[in-house]
Protein backbone atom coordinates (compact mmCIF):
# COMPACT_ATOMS: atom_id res chain seq x y z
CA UNK A 1 0.00 0.00 0.00
CA UNK A 2 1.16 3.72 -1.15
CA UNK A 3 -0.47 6.22 0.55
CA UNK A 4 -0.16 9.65 0.26
CA UNK A 5 -0.91 12.57 3.62
CA UNK A 6 -1.49 15.75 1.71
CA UNK A 7 -1.94 17.66 5.30
CA UNK A 8 -1.74 21.88 4.89
CA UNK A 9 -2.33 24.29 7.73
CA UNK A 10 -0.49 26.45 10.46
CA UNK A 11 2.65 25.00 12.42
CA UNK A 12 0.01 24.05 15.71
CA UNK A 13 -2.50 22.84 12.80
CA UNK A 14 -0.63 20.42 12.07
CA UNK A 15 1.05 19.17 15.11
CA UNK A 16 -2.57 18.45 16.75
CA UNK A 17 -2.84 15.89 14.00
CA UNK A 18 0.32 14.35 13.84
CA UNK A 19 -1.64 11.10 15.83
CA UNK A 20 -3.99 10.91 12.92
CA UNK A 21 -1.30 11.26 10.33
CA UNK A 22 0.76 8.01 12.03
CA UNK A 23 -2.32 6.44 12.80
CA UNK A 24 -2.07 6.27 8.65
CA UNK A 25 1.09 5.21 8.28
CA UNK A 26 1.30 2.24 5.35
CA UNK A 27 3.83 0.25 3.71
CA UNK A 28 5.15 3.59 1.97
CA UNK A 29 3.74 6.70 3.33
CA UNK A 30 4.04 9.84 1.99
CA UNK A 31 3.40 13.28 3.46
CA UNK A 32 2.95 16.87 1.48
CA UNK A 33 2.87 19.70 3.83
CA UNK A 34 3.34 23.76 4.37
CA UNK A 35 7.91 23.63 3.99
CA UNK A 36 7.91 24.87 8.05
CA UNK A 37 6.68 21.97 9.46
CA UNK A 38 8.43 19.55 6.72
CA UNK A 39 11.14 18.35 9.51
CA UNK A 40 8.52 17.44 12.24
CA UNK A 41 7.29 14.93 10.15
CA UNK A 42 9.23 12.63 11.45
CA UNK A 43 7.49 9.02 10.47
CA UNK A 44 7.16 9.18 7.19
CA UNK A 45 9.25 7.78 4.01
CA UNK A 46 9.51 10.77 2.53
CA UNK A 47 8.09 14.20 2.97
CA UNK A 48 7.78 16.93 0.70
CA UNK A 49 6.61 20.67 0.55
CA UNK A 50 3.57 21.55 -0.69
CA UNK A 51 4.85 24.35 -2.70
CA UNK A 52 7.38 22.05 -4.31
CA UNK A 53 5.05 19.75 -5.66
CA UNK A 54 2.93 21.75 -7.75
CA UNK A 55 -0.23 21.12 -6.18
CA UNK A 56 -1.35 24.70 -5.66
CA UNK A 57 -1.63 24.83 -9.39
CA UNK A 58 -3.83 22.05 -10.23
CA UNK A 59 -6.89 23.03 -10.41
CA UNK A 60 -5.63 26.06 -12.86
CA UNK A 61 -3.99 23.98 -15.30
CA UNK A 62 -0.51 24.59 -15.02
CA UNK A 63 0.95 22.16 -12.48
CA UNK A 64 3.63 20.07 -13.88
CA UNK A 65 2.89 17.52 -16.11
CA UNK A 66 4.36 14.97 -14.03
CA UNK A 67 1.82 15.63 -10.94
CA UNK A 68 -0.99 13.77 -12.16
CA UNK A 69 1.39 10.61 -12.75
CA UNK A 70 2.81 11.51 -9.31
CA UNK A 71 -0.74 11.13 -7.52
CA UNK A 72 -1.56 7.95 -9.62
CA UNK A 73 1.03 5.98 -8.32
CA UNK A 74 -0.76 6.25 -4.83
CA UNK A 75 -3.53 3.65 -3.45
CA UNK A 76 -5.03 6.05 -1.65
CA UNK A 77 -4.59 9.59 -0.82
CA UNK A 78 -5.59 11.43 2.51
CA UNK A 79 -5.67 14.91 1.62
CA UNK A 80 -6.78 17.68 4.33
CA UNK A 81 -5.80 20.00 1.40
CA UNK A 82 -8.67 21.22 -1.04
CA UNK A 83 -11.45 19.61 1.14
CA UNK A 84 -13.83 22.60 0.70
CA UNK A 85 -13.20 23.53 -3.03
CA UNK A 86 -15.05 22.18 -5.62
CA UNK A 87 -12.61 23.10 -8.34
CA UNK A 88 -9.82 21.01 -6.72
CA UNK A 89 -12.15 18.23 -6.46
CA UNK A 90 -13.00 18.67 -9.93
CA UNK A 91 -9.26 18.21 -10.81
CA UNK A 92 -8.22 15.32 -9.15
CA UNK A 93 -11.62 13.11 -10.18
CA UNK A 94 -10.57 9.43 -11.17
CA UNK A 95 -7.66 9.31 -8.45
CA UNK A 96 -7.91 7.78 -5.32
CA UNK A 97 -8.32 11.10 -3.12
CA UNK A 98 -10.62 10.89 0.26
CA UNK A 99 -10.91 14.39 1.69
CA UNK A 100 -11.64 15.32 5.33
CA UNK A 101 -12.43 18.78 7.07
CA UNK A 102 -9.25 20.58 7.47
CA UNK A 103 -10.11 22.00 11.11
CA UNK A 104 -12.60 21.63 13.63
CA UNK A 105 -15.79 23.78 13.14
CA UNK A 106 -16.34 26.78 15.52
CA UNK A 107 -18.64 24.41 17.65
CA UNK A 108 -16.74 21.54 17.86
CA UNK A 109 -16.86 19.83 21.68
CA UNK A 110 -13.90 17.53 21.47
CA UNK A 111 -10.25 17.90 21.25
CA UNK A 112 -8.59 18.93 17.79
CA UNK A 113 -6.48 15.76 18.25
CA UNK A 114 -9.92 13.59 18.41
CA UNK A 115 -11.40 15.09 15.99
CA UNK A 116 -8.54 14.17 13.44
CA UNK A 117 -8.76 10.41 14.84
CA UNK A 118 -11.95 10.78 14.67
CA UNK A 119 -12.12 11.58 10.90
CA UNK A 120 -10.19 8.51 9.63
CA UNK A 121 -12.10 5.85 12.68
CA UNK A 122 -8.89 5.68 15.13
CA UNK A 123 -9.19 5.28 18.67
CA UNK A 124 -9.40 8.76 20.78
CA UNK A 125 -6.63 10.11 23.08
CA UNK A 126 -3.60 10.07 21.63
CA UNK A 127 -1.20 12.98 22.28
CA UNK A 128 1.24 14.89 19.52
CA UNK A 129 4.69 13.11 20.44
CA UNK A 130 7.66 14.98 18.21
CA UNK A 131 10.64 12.42 19.29
CA UNK A 132 13.55 14.21 20.03
CA UNK A 133 17.17 13.67 20.84
CA UNK A 134 17.49 12.90 24.85
CA UNK A 135 19.28 15.13 26.77
CA UNK A 136 19.24 16.94 30.68
CA UNK A 137 16.83 19.53 30.50
CA UNK A 138 17.91 22.72 32.15
CA UNK A 139 16.37 25.81 30.76
CA UNK A 140 13.55 27.77 30.83
CA UNK A 141 11.65 28.57 27.96
CA UNK A 142 9.36 31.54 27.08
CA UNK A 143 7.65 32.48 23.79
CA UNK A 144 5.40 35.57 23.71
CA UNK A 145 4.03 35.56 20.33
CA UNK A 146 1.39 33.63 18.06
CA UNK A 147 -0.83 34.45 14.68
CA UNK A 148 -3.50 36.76 16.75
CA UNK A 149 -3.20 39.83 19.07
CA UNK A 150 -6.22 38.58 20.69
CA UNK A 151 -4.19 35.24 22.10
CA UNK A 152 -1.08 37.54 22.94
CA UNK A 153 -0.86 37.71 26.75
CA UNK A 154 1.25 41.48 27.43
CA UNK A 155 4.68 41.18 26.01
CA UNK A 156 5.35 43.67 29.17
CA UNK A 157 4.24 40.68 31.59
CA UNK A 158 6.14 37.88 29.79
CA UNK A 159 9.60 40.80 30.39
CA UNK A 160 8.54 40.72 34.23
CA UNK A 161 7.97 37.01 34.18
CA UNK A 162 11.38 37.04 32.56
CA UNK A 163 12.82 39.05 35.32
CA UNK A 164 11.21 36.88 38.25
CA UNK A 165 13.09 33.70 36.96
CA UNK A 166 15.69 32.72 34.33
CA UNK A 167 13.75 32.72 31.14
CA UNK A 168 15.37 32.27 27.35
CA UNK A 169 13.15 33.82 24.76
CA UNK A 170 13.03 31.04 21.82
CA UNK A 171 11.99 33.71 19.39
CA UNK A 172 14.33 34.82 16.70
CA UNK A 173 16.89 32.26 17.17
CA UNK A 174 16.35 28.84 14.99
CA UNK A 175 16.51 28.66 11.46
CA UNK A 176 13.93 26.04 11.23
CA UNK A 177 11.54 24.03 13.59
CA UNK A 178 14.18 21.42 13.84
CA UNK A 179 16.40 23.05 15.50
CA UNK A 180 13.71 24.62 17.83
CA UNK A 181 12.35 21.30 18.76
CA UNK A 182 15.60 20.07 19.43
CA UNK A 183 16.11 23.14 22.08
CA UNK A 184 12.97 22.99 23.37
CA UNK A 185 13.41 19.35 24.31
CA UNK A 186 16.09 20.92 26.70
CA UNK A 187 13.75 22.83 28.62
CA UNK A 188 12.06 21.42 31.97
CA UNK A 189 9.81 24.60 31.77
CA UNK A 190 8.29 26.14 28.65
CA UNK A 191 5.63 29.23 29.04
CA UNK A 192 4.20 30.47 26.16
CA UNK A 193 0.52 31.32 24.43
CA UNK A 194 -2.19 29.20 22.48
CA UNK A 195 0.56 29.72 19.28
CA UNK A 196 1.91 26.80 16.93
CA UNK A 197 5.23 26.71 19.31
CA UNK A 198 3.29 26.23 22.46
CA UNK A 199 2.20 23.04 20.76
CA UNK A 200 5.69 21.70 19.86
CA UNK A 201 6.95 22.08 23.37
CA UNK A 202 4.24 20.10 24.71
CA UNK A 203 4.85 17.13 21.85
CA UNK A 204 8.56 17.30 22.41
CA UNK A 205 7.55 16.33 26.02
CA UNK A 206 8.27 20.09 27.64
CA UNK A 207 6.05 20.61 30.62
CA UNK A 208 4.15 23.49 28.85
CA UNK A 209 1.94 26.67 30.86
CA UNK A 210 -0.09 27.85 28.17
CA UNK A 211 -1.94 30.85 28.86
CA UNK A 212 -5.65 31.42 26.85
CA UNK A 213 -8.12 34.19 25.46
CA UNK A 214 -10.61 33.61 23.19
CA UNK A 215 -10.13 30.53 22.31
CA UNK A 216 -11.09 26.91 23.56
CA UNK A 217 -8.72 25.47 25.46
CA UNK A 218 -10.98 22.04 25.50
CA UNK A 219 -10.55 22.16 21.99
CA UNK A 220 -6.91 23.54 21.23
CA UNK A 221 -4.85 23.37 24.34
CA UNK A 222 -1.76 21.22 24.15
CA UNK A 223 -2.35 17.86 25.72
CA UNK A 224 -1.08 17.58 28.91
CA UNK A 225 -0.08 21.22 29.72
CA UNK A 226 -1.53 23.25 32.91
CA UNK A 227 -4.15 25.98 31.20
CA UNK A 228 -4.83 29.47 32.01
CA UNK A 229 -7.41 31.37 30.68
CA UNK A 230 -8.45 34.84 31.15
CA UNK A 231 -10.85 36.50 28.79
CA UNK A 232 -9.66 38.97 27.79
CA UNK A 233 -6.11 37.33 28.08
CA UNK A 234 -5.09 40.86 29.57
CA UNK A 235 -7.52 39.89 33.10
CA UNK A 236 -4.36 37.11 33.50
CA UNK A 237 -2.40 38.51 36.29
CA UNK A 238 1.40 38.04 36.48
CA UNK A 239 0.94 36.87 39.91
CA UNK A 240 -1.34 33.83 38.64
CA UNK A 241 0.74 32.59 35.86
CA UNK A 242 3.73 32.77 38.19
CA UNK A 243 1.99 30.46 40.83
CA UNK A 244 2.02 28.16 38.07
CA UNK A 245 5.10 28.36 36.96
CA UNK A 246 6.62 27.37 40.47
CA UNK A 247 4.03 24.65 40.59
CA UNK A 248 5.38 23.06 37.72
CA UNK A 249 9.26 23.78 38.65
CA UNK A 250 8.30 22.16 41.75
Amino acid sequence: MRRLLIRPGAIGDVIVSLPALEHLRADYTEVWTPAAVVPLIRFADRVRAISSTGLDLLELNRAPAQLAETLAGFDDIVSWYGSNRNEFAEAVRGLPFRFFPALPGSSASIHATDFYLQQIGAPLGAAPHIACPQRIRTRLAIHPYSGSAAKNWPLHRFEALAKLEPFEWCQDRFEDLDDLADWLAGARLFVGNDSGITHLAAAVGTPTLVLFGPTDPAVWAPRGARVIRGQPIESITLEHVYRGVIDLLR
